[in-house]
């Protein structure tokens, strides 16, 4: 009796998923179909059908597709799921007995830094080093907390996802490709009928050469790894929720008891310096755990904790103007391909473009909020990004972890943020700069009753939750 149906292989970008996967295809009587849910291609790159099948026909019922593998396939067939990818997808295989799960994981920091070498020089597989392309890239702090964030969340989903359905998975590490035994044990899990053939195993490593060597500003990646506080950069914790309470984007004052919580957007955030202005030090402090956390309550008695809600149109209009409009947000230009290409977005070539106006502005800014309505109701299987996400799931998360004294709106901040400092003691000037991320148009003059519709479509349950109105611009 077969014991499994197919197979999945559950990971990441940069994390020798390729690799994997032409061991899993050279093994005899296996058969795997590349990425068949990456929102950009169908299984490879460029191919755009397959078992008969659409993008749009896939994106519509996933589990079809995979209903269409099996059917096609002689002996075992199977895949390679990523984080972002169909969460529909990963909800089906993570139920599913017949499903064989490999969970492939890296060291973060080396999966991080690979994927920033491989969007800057183009290349995404090696199959001889005389063809590697070589680059040095910056690390940024935020970005790989909030990458290390989404690798929690997807760890946590496996783990709950097995334990409450009495399954088990084959665990796998980047060092372990590299083992013929582990890659022979690997093969009997799924029950292959003998060890791979090495000459269809083609891809080589891209980065032999140590992090350290990668990077232009070492120094600031050495100085941000203590921060973070992470001893063990290759443990993947799986007790943190899901989306995460964004712990390390906290900021506490280093000499006066308050504590911002953001609730993560586009936005440019002008809380963090008002800190700076109210601490008697002048400054402030990032990048905690819970330790930290618990530590820094125990010696700040009295302290206020807050943070601060903002109105879901503003929200989505700063992403769509940060994010999405320019040409040069490489972390985004996936999703401002499927955006054009599959959701009629339309998309200028060019956002600095003289003959770009209002009449063009409007309706690309509406068509992303009716986007945006699908991807929130899990209707699309492009990525839920932080920037664009429902406040109350993110508001949720960050009570999972500690509730807030106070929840400002944004139009409140300057009358209140001065009232939270004289709670504890002190004199505080009140927030000049906001939230909104410069534009060639305001808001203002985008808005109209079909965008408070569509906005209110895609994020009817902040409003109802939150006690959100039709949009009426920020105060002065």
């Amino acid at each position: 009796m077969k014991q499994f149906e197919y197979f999945v292989v559950l990971a990441g970008m940069r994390t020798g998923s390729n690799l994997l996967e032409e061991y899993l295809a050279a093994m005899p009587g296996i058969t795997s179909y590349g990425e068949l849910f990456n929102p950009h291609f169908f299984g490879k790159p460029e191919v755009t059908s397959q078992f008969g099948l659409s993008m749009a026909a896939r994106d519509s019922d996933p589990v079809r597709v995979i209903g269409a593998m099996r059917a096609d396939a002689d002996g075992l067939p199977g895949f390679r799921l990523f984080y972002d990818h169909d969460q529909r997808a990963i909800d089906h295989v993570l139920a599913d007995p017949a499903a064989a799960k490999i969970i492939l994981t890296r060291r973060p920091l080396d999966s991080y830094v690979s994927l920033k070498i491989a969007r800057k020089t183009g290349q995404w597989w090696l199959g001889d080093m005389t063809s590697a392309r070589v680059a040095k890239v910056p690390f940024d702090s935020e970005e790989y907390a909030e990458f290390l964030n989404t690798l929690n969340g997807f760890q946590e989903k496996l783990r709950h996802g097995l334990q409450v359905t009495g399954q088990t998975a084959f665990h796998i590490g980047y060092d372990d490709l590299s083992d013929d035994d582990i890659i022979a044990g690997l093969g009997q899990f799924l029950g292959a009928k003998g060890p791979p053939d090495p000459s269809k195993v083609r891809a080589k490593v891209q980065n032999p050469t140590p992090v350290s060597a990668r990077l232009t500003n070492l120094a600031v990646a050495e100085e941000a790894l203590k921060s973070l506080d992470t001893p063990d950069l290759g443990h993947l914790p799986n007790h943190e929720p899901g989306r995460g309470p964004g712990l390390k984007f906290f900021r506490v004052c280093q000499s006066a008891p308050l504590l911002y919580m953001p609730i993560r957007g586009a936005g440019h955030d002008p809380v963090p310096d008002w800190l700076r202005e109210v601490d008697p030090d002048g400054e402030i402090q990032g990048g905690m755990t819970q330790k930290d956390l618990r530590k820094w309550k125990r010696q700040n008695p009295g302290h206020r904790t807050f943070t601060v809600l903002r109105h879901p149109l503003d929200r989505a209009y700063d992403a769509f103007c940060r994010f999405i409009l320019p040409m040069d947000e490489e972390n985004y230009a996936d999703v401002r391909s499927a955006l054009v290409s599959r959701y009629d977005v339309p998309l200028p070539d060019d956002p600095n473009d003289p003959g770009y106006d209002l009449s063009q502005h409007r309706p690309a800014f509406l068509a992303f909020l009716k986007f945006l309505a699908g991807n929130l109701g899990g209707q699309t299987s492009v990525r839920v990004d932080n920037s664009w996400a429902t406040q109350t799931t993110l508001l949720y998360a960050i009570g999972q972890l500690l509730v807030p004294d106070r929840i400002v709106r944004e139009e409140d901040l300057k009358a209140v943020l001065p009232q939270i400092a004289r709670e504890v003691g002190i004199e505080a000037q009140t927030v000049d700069a906001t939230f909104a991320v410069p534009s060639q148009f305001a808001l203002s003059q985008v808005y109209d009753t079909d965008i408070e519709a569509a906005c209110e479509a895609a994020y009817h349950r902040d409003y109802v939750m939150l006690g959100f109105r039709a949009w009426r611009g920020q105060a002065a």
